[in-house]
Order: C-alpha cells, then structure tokens, then sequence
C-alpha cells in the first residue's frame, strides 16, 4: 500500500482533509512533527469530519523517527522543484509520498538528498507558486492508486451512510 507523509504540516483544515482522502483511499497517513496544530483541534475535525476512526494515521516526532519507524521504503519527494511529472512516474507498493509544510515545501537538502528521479512534480502554468496541499495529496495518491487498479476499493464505507446526489 502506498503512505502518505506530511512533513511539519502547518494548517488543520488541509490535515484534516488529508485524514479523509486516506479514510477513502486506505492509504496511511504519517505526520511528522513538530505540527502546526493540535491534533484535537476543531478545524481538523471539522474538515476531517467522522473519518478520523476509519484512517490509518501515525504522528512522528521527527523526520529521523518516521524513517526509522517506516524502514527502508522508497521516498518520493514531492515538490514544485521535482524534475519529473507525476504522471510520469511508476510507483511501487509501499512507495512513501513525502509532501512538506504548506509554506515553504519541502527543504531543498531533502531534495538533493534523493534520486533526482524520485522527486515528482505536478505541471503548472506559468508563474503559479503551488497548489493546495490537500489538493496536490489528492491528484497524487489517486494517480498512485490508479496505477495499482484500484486495488481494494469499494463502493462505501461500513458505517458511514452513503449518500448519492
């Protein structure tokens, strides 16, 4: 399975959009501190609703700590300075998708400290600074998982009422 790591995520509503893309997906979700936030913080509940129970989620307390806690996966950095677009890229079961905080990305000697080819990137116009973390967490782990057939989807959530517009 794919993770998701947050590196010093800074803003609740994001994170907690986060926790519900991983509810959805089965993807676990890995925080590495120092947080901007509480983890019971209002505006996280808020935009992670009820799907805190269904995720997978595990709080680090440093970035030294969850590579040692996750082993020796294969890192992919994502960033605006990535050299390869994401949708170019083949991902692998158990890949980490390593995402940093919302105001700066992630540090450049994280980035030089990888594959240049393990550092992803998603296609922007022109002059665009970033996307929203919890928008660029999305594009990028349902890309993951439709390269991996969608492997344990299913149509609801046991539990959650599912409602069809």
């Amino acid at each position: 399975m794919i993770r998701i790591a947050l590196l010093e995520p800074e803003i609740p509503p994001n994170t907690g959009a986060i926790i519900r893309l991983a509810a959805n997906t089965g993807m676990p979700l890995h925080l590495i501190e120092p947080l901007g936030f509480e983890l019971d913080d209002k505006r996280l509940r808020r935009a992670g609703l009820d799907y805190r129970e269904y995720a997978d989620v595990s709080v680090h307390g440093s970035l030294a700590a969850f590579k040692e806690d996750v082993g020796a996966h294969r890192l992919v950095a994502v960033s605006t300075r990535g050299t390869v677009a994401y949708s170019d890229y083949e991902y692998q079961d158990r890949d980490v998708l390593l995402f940093g905080p919302e105001t700066r990305g992630l540090p450049q000697q994280m980035l030089d400290s990888l594959p240049a080819d393990q550092c992803v990137r998603i296609p922007m116009r022109p002059n665009s600074r970033s996307l929203n973390l919890a928008n660029a967490v999305a594009i990028i782990a349902y890309e993951t998982w439709r390269q991996q057939g969608f492997s344990g989807e299913a149509r609801a959530i046991p539990g959650v009422k599912n409602v069809r517009g």
